[in-house]
């Protein structure tokens, strides 16, 4: 079974975050949250999430893919932490996958992990950078290597979705949203 970690930082955006855990379990991949302090986690709209464990217990595990729930101001306390640049290129070194959302696609910028990549994010992010040597997309959601993005908080359950497909295959997909109502 996959094992995933989901990074939440203070001012995450709860309806990315929530969707990602929510669907990846449902799908049997094993997910831990983590947050990046031992703090309860307040996401963008005030809603209240309790990790599994504090970052630096979750960094003693490996994973197969770490997933960034994007927001603010939570994408700028993610890009703020080493530990998180440190883990993300380890992921791409390991060539494990790594997977962002919303605004958290600019921590993969500044992490120097969409070098030569294709991805997405919310309007106002990646393309607002100097990135001369990635392809910005407006696709709901963008899988290039092992590098996979979306755009925020309506193409989330679709982000979902593909991150449990590269991790379970097409067929634990389609059972996981055929129960959703989805198709």
């Amino acid at each position: 079974m996959a094992k995933v970690l989901v990074p939440l930082a203070q001012g995450c955006e709860e309806l990315e975050a929530i969707t990602i855990i929510d669907l990846l379990r449902r799908a049997k991949i094993e997910v831990i949250t983590a947050g990046l302090d031992k703090k309860t986690v307040i996401a963008s709209r005030g809603v209240k999430l309790v990790p599994d464990t504090d970052l630096d217990t979750a960094l003693k595990e490996d994973y197969d893919m770490v997933v960034l729930p994007g927001g603010q101001p939570g994408a700028d306390h993610l890009d703020g932490d080493p530990r998180i640049k440190t883990l993300l290129k380890k992921m791409a070194a390991s060539k494990k996958f790594t997977a962002a959302i919303c605004a958290a696609p600019k921590v993969f910028a500044n992490a120097g992990i969409l070098e030569g990549k294709k991805a997405t994010s919310y309007p106002g992010f990646l393309d607002k950078m100097d990135l001369p040597n990635t392809e910005i997309s407006n696709e709901p959601v963008v899988k290039d290597g092992m590098v996979i993005t979306s755009r925020g908080p309506g193409t989330a359950m679709d982000f979902a979705l593909e991150l449990i497909e590269t991790l379970a295959g097409k067929q634990k997909r389609l059972e996981v949203e055929t129960a959703l109502l989805r198709t």
